[in-house]
């Protein structure tokens, strides 16, 4: 496996809150999940079967919700 450094321009804003919703403490942590996270997530996969699955979960959980 080849390992490169790659680099990117955030706001200070956005860093912070990746910090906070990937529970990383280190910037270089954070940017590691949340890549990782974008490539395996199934719903990062911009198509016509990622949309439907998606739209499926929010009415299960809207039913879920009403039968509570």
């Amino acid at each position: 496996m080849k390992i490169v450094h790659a680099q990117t321009v955030l706001t200070e804003e956005q860093l912070e809150a990746l910090k906070k919703k990937t529970n990383e403490p280190s910037t270089k942590e954070a940017l590691s999940v949340a890549v990782h996270h974008y490539l395996e997530c199934e719903y990062t996969t911009m198509n016509d079967e990622m949309w439907t699955r998606k739209l499926e979960k929010v009415v299960q959980n809207k039913k879920k919700n009403i039968n509570e």
